[in-house]
């Protein structure tokens, strides 16, 4: 028996095998979302997406958090059939007309609502704890945002007006003992959160709840957004996902994605601006598009307006066909996982 051999044999972890064989390290789920850009901001490529581990949407009220949850939620059950998805509620803000919209079946969902975050801590890791491998299981939290500790709730029955220094150390203990299963049970889980200004000159977002929220996750989106105007009237929003943490996509990227009253998410959003960074659409004149030849570098004849490419199927499906402009946006986006160091000093 070689040594490697005889140490997993000796192992007293189940999942123990060498990274070849790994259940861990090989080639993990993908649950691909059918927005493009949303695939880049979880995972850096246009047909990636959401992965085991934890994600987290942050930002201020009314920024679409659960609507991106419910998105990523609709994906993994046009995935798996038979998933369910195990939905804890903490602010009961999402109408069954919301999971209607996205196509999501009522007894697919389990609802389970939370009061504080021990309870939360509590059942959830009662659930994961019958959970394996083959079990289609995703979680969403929306929220842990407004989310009391026990403490602060029994403080408050008793009359006590103390401050309550539990809370932080509450969620850190949450995600400091889901995050493990997560990956070793291939679960995703979507956090919904809030943030908060920073105190300064240049005040910037900071994600609420403490440290444990931060390292626990693999992806944190700080979301922002601009109003979508037609003379006075608002059609709707203009996102911006900033990818505040990943262990995929590089950091600080900025990532737009519209979202109207009438056609809820732009299937296309966020590919335009792209697109023109790379050189593959140009302006030629204020108001038009034209696209470039990427063979010869001609700027064929421009006739097209942004209204007539934005939300247009087959242009950007004929764009990623006839084109290398996946491999740039991979390239703009996705982390870097070169070589640290060259052969002769990795050999030593």
């Amino acid at each position: 028996m070689s040594l490697k051999d005889k140490l997993i044999k000796n192992s007293t972890i189940e999942m123990t095998a060498t990274l070849t064989d790994s259940k861990i390290y090989t080639k993990k789920d993908v649950i691909t979302t059918p927005v493009p850009m949303i695939n880049v901001a979880l995972s850096g490529t246009v047909d990636g997406g959401i992965t085991p581990g934890l994600t987290m949407l942050a930002g201020p009220s009314k920024h679409f958090k659960t609507g991106f949850a419910l998105l990523m939620a609709s994906a993994f059950l046009k995935k798996y059939k038979d998933g369910v998805v195990l939905f804890y509620d903490s602010e009961f803000g999402t109408p069954q007309s919301y999971f209607n919209a996205f196509g999501i079946a009522f007894d697919s969902v389990v609802h389970t609502p939370i009061t504080d975050i021990e309870e939360l801590k509590f059942d959830i890791m009662q659930q994961i704890n019958t959970l394996d491998r083959k079990d289609q299981v995703m979680i969403v939290i929306d929220s842990i945002g407004n989310l009391a500790s026990k403490k602060e709730v029994d403080d408050a029955l008793d009359g006590k007006s103390v401050a309550d220094m539990s809370r932080a150390k509450q969620l850190k203990s949450l995600f400091r003992m889901v995050t493990p299963h997560l990956t070793l049970k291939d679960i995703p889980m979507i956090v919904i959160n809030h943030t908060y200004k920073e105190i300064g000159l240049y005040p910037k977002d900071i994600v609420g709840g403490g440290t444990g929220s931060y390292y626990g996750s693999d992806n944190i989106w700080i979301l922002g957004r601009q109003q979508d105007k037609d003379d006075k009237e608002i059609k709707g929003y203009h996102f911006v996902i900033n990818v505040e943490k990943s262990r995929y996509v590089r950091e600080k990227s900025k990532i737009p994605i519209t979202i109207s009253y009438d056609g809820g998410i732009n299937r296309w959003s966020g590919l335009l601006d792209v697109a023109i960074d790379g050189g593959y659409i140009v302006k030629p004149k204020a108001g038009w598009y034209a696209t470039v030849n990427q063979d010869t570098g001609e700027v064929n004849t421009p006739s097209m307006r942004a209204g007539d490419i934005v939300d247009n199927k087959d242009f950007w499906v004929k764009m990623f066909q006839e084109t290398d402009f996946a491999d740039h946006i991979e390239k703009k986006y996705k982390m870097s996982m070169g070589p640290i160091m060259d052969e002769d000093e990795a050999g030593g």
